[in-house]
């Protein structure tokens, strides 16, 4: 964290800057950087975090309920918006541009990805933006925060033999109807663990899941993946309504439970970063192959915006240079 000096010249520069040249400000600033060697400088121990800046984040998480937010979306926001105010010791209304970019610099030299690093930053800017429309703050201190550059990584996919691997390695008929669901729907891994018995349509191949933002769409089953859940829960004793059982007793199997079973299962049959979320991927990127509209992909994903499904779609080189040949 930059130290009670330096906040207080870069708060000098921030009120100055509307008045002053470019070269006027460096020479004020030095001036006072050089006064202040003679001053122990500290920031007040008044400007900690008081009972009103939780009223203000309680408002806020209120806005959030209101706008039909899940309840893990704002676990996260206040996690993070605690987190950084703890770091900042300061108010809400005293937060300043300076205390936000120092926050997220610090953060990245912990080692944190950029990737969490821009949400942290949108996390924050959501919080600060509200404030400020609200009128609970006078000035936004996120405006000039830019987004946080997250470099583009090819993401993967399963391919047909990667998936030949995990389907026969799989040691019960519930791990191979769980992958199957997995690789058809391109449910998210909540999604799945969350359906009971009853909402799935054997015969039609398709179910309706609660997704995020509390919205329900529709799912589809292929007909190998139909058949392997009929045949998993034909052989089901227990009483359970969940679609998905844990192995002993009648719990329903949580999300945590079946990444430990993928990552098992992606060891035994060699393939490497088996996790649920590469099904969804794989599945947007085959239908994309094959020419469904990226409309319809994202509707059945459950993505309100196209950007979010492009970044699932994984096409190579060569089919890219076989199509632009093909239509150019």
């Amino acid at each position: 964290m930059i130290n009670a000096k330096q906040t207080f010249l870069n708060q000098v520069r921030s009120r100055a800057a509307e008045d002053l040249t470019a070269a006027d400000m460096d020479r004020l600033t030095a001036i006072l950087s050089d006064v202040l060697e003679g001053f122990r400088v500290e920031e007040l121990k008044t400007d900690s975090w008081t009972a009103n800046d939780d009223d203000l984040l309680a408002s806020f998480v209120s806005s959030l309920n209101v706008q039909g937010r899940s309840q893990k979306t704002i676990e996260r926001y206040v996690y993070v918006i605690s987190r950084f105010m703890k770091a900042v010791n300061t108010t809400t209304r005293s937060v300043t541009v300076y205390h936000i970019r120092d926050w997220l610099t610090a953060e990245k030299k912990r080692g944190i990805q950029e990737s969490t690093l821009e949400g942290n930053r949108t996390v924050l800017s959501s919080y600060f933006s509200w404030l400020f429309r609200e009128g609970l703050i006078e000035k936004n201190p996120i405006t000039n925060v830019g987004v946080i550059k997250v470099p583009k990584k090819q993401k993967k996919t399963y391919s047909d033999i990667d998936f030949e691997k995990l389907n026969q390695c799989c040691e019960s008929i519930r791990n191979r109807a769980i992958i199957h669901f997995l690789r058809s729907t391109g449910c998210r891994i909540s999604e799945m663990c969350g359906l009971d018995r009853d909402m799935v349509d054997l015969e039609a191949l398709e179910c309706v899941v609660h997704g995020k933002g509390n919205k329900d769409r529709t799912v589809y089953l292929d007909p190998v993946a139909g058949m392997l859940l009929a045949e998993y829960l034909k052989q089901r004793t227990d009483t359970s309504p969940a679609l998905f059982a844990c192995m002993r007793g009648q719990e329903r199997i949580q999300p945590n439970g079946v990444r430990v079973m993928l990552k098992k299962l992606g060891r035994t049959a060699g393939v490497d970063h088996v996790h649920p979320h590469k099904f969804r991927r794989t599945l947007a990127t085959d239908l994309a192959r094959h020419g469904m509209p990226i409309q319809e992909v994202a509707n059945l994903l459950g993505h309100e915006k196209l950007d979010t499904t492009m970044r699932y779609v994984v096409l190579n080189k060569e089919e890219t240079k076989y199509n632009y040949r093909r239509y150019a």
